[in-house]
């Protein structure tokens, strides 16, 4: 009887083994893990259209913020292109999430003074 070779690591142990190599933090291990487990559970499948499905479904059906969504393509990207060693191309038919807008604070100038009137020192 030959010695067995251990079965081949799973696909999530394979990730974590890519991010400890390149000393990615722990809690961007965990955040990639998590994103790439999502989208394992969303489609099952792989691909630029279920990668642009996945990331289009955040944007319009989560209503996931540009942040967010930017972080979740990271983690799925890493997933293809340093794990399973697959070139995707460009994301054309993704749905981008959109950034607030932000607006700029302006105060009056008594309300400016006030906090440094009651300033002590």
């Amino acid at each position: 009887m030959g010695v067995l070779d251990p079965p081949p690591p799973k696909l999530l142990d394979r990730v974590r083994a890519e991010i400890r190599v390149r000393h990615y933090s722990l809690r961007t291990e965990e955040t990639y893990v998590d994103w790439i487990r999502r989208f394992i559970l969303f489609h099952g499948k792989r691909g630029a259209q279920e990668v642009e499905g996945f990331l289009s479904f955040l944007a319009t059906e989560q209503h996931a913020a540009a942040a967010t969504q930017n972080q979740a393509k990271a983690a799925v990207l890493f997933l293809y292109m340093r794990v399973l060693g697959l070139e995707l191309p460009w994301l054309d038919g993704v749905v981008h999430a959109k950034a607030p807008r932000r607006l700029p604070v302006v105060l009056a100038p008594g309300e400016l003074r006030r906090p440094l009137d009651q300033r002590t020192g």
